[in-house]
């Protein structure tokens, strides 16, 4: 077996040898089952069948909390244990051990992200019965919640990469995720002011870009933008990793 996919199927694995995945996977269900039904804007205050509420909530999710837990561990626990070293002296490629943890950790989100999908599945198919639902918009959603999360969770190995401690890493990438997701905001704010700075702040934000998915629309250049962020941090995180060598 390619030996990128054996580091990706063992990451995804010693999830599910722990309780992180099943707690993960559970509490968000949870979370997102009582933010979307009885939280500020909930699906019942919508009056018609869109999961507009859901897509909505999800990222938030992502951001504040699941992908800096599963990615603080990546890189970071490796090199407090001491088996990085055992790693990259092993007879595979820096940017294999990068591209495997990465799909490892992605494998972990895509499960929550696929998890969800029991919501429309309850709510207006088979249980409730809600009313006809548009499956165009849900599908450009969850294709927007793919792109942003391996976007994000690019982010957290990079992060996890260039630190030894997990605690630093889920912070750090806690803190870049919501500065990344949010600044639109202040694009916002200084566009108000009447400042040209502020679009292009906009055009920075992860927001802003995956906003277009959840009105159903599905623009070329917001897919591009998510590629090239992930592209560029697995590109950073294995000169971090490759660097190690020399030092």
């Amino acid at each position: 077996m390619n030996p990128m996919m054996t580091i990706a199927r063992r990451e995804f694995r010693s999830y599910f040898d722990s309780p992180l995945a099943y707690v993960v996977i559970c509490l968000s269900l949870l979370a997102l089952g009582i933010w979307m039904f009885m939280g500020p804007g909930q699906f019942w205050q919508v009056d018609r069948a869109s999961l507009v509420t859901m897509f909505t909530i999800i990222p938030a999710c992502l951001v504040l909390l699941i992908v800096p837990v599963i990615t603080m561990r990546l890189i970071a626990e490796e090199k407090r244990s001491g088996t990085l070293e055992m790693l990259i002296t092993l007879p595979v490629r820096d940017s294999e051990v990068v591209l495997g943890k990465f799909l490892g950790a992605l494998g972990l989100v895509l499960v929550l992200i696929a998890s969800t999908a029991l919501y429309p599945l309850l709510m207006f198919k088979s249980v409730w019965h809600l009313g006809p639902l548009d499956m165009g918009p849900v599908l450009a959603g969850y294709l927007g919640l793919v792109l942003f999360s391996a976007t994000a969770v690019a982010i957290g190995l990079l992060i996890s990469s260039v630190t030894d401690s997990q605690v630093i890493s889920l912070f750090v990438t806690f803190f870049v995720l919501a500065l990344l997701y949010w600044i639109g905001d202040i694009g916002q704010l200084w566009g108000g002011w009447g400042g040209g700075f502020g679009s292009v702040i906009r055009e920075l934000s992860f927001k802003e870009h995956y906003a277009s998915f959840v009105r159903g629309l599905v623009d070329t250049r917001d897919i591009i933008f998510f590629i090239s962020c992930a592209t560029l941090a697995l590109m950073f995180a294995f000169r971090a990793l490759e660097s190690r060598k020399w030092t």
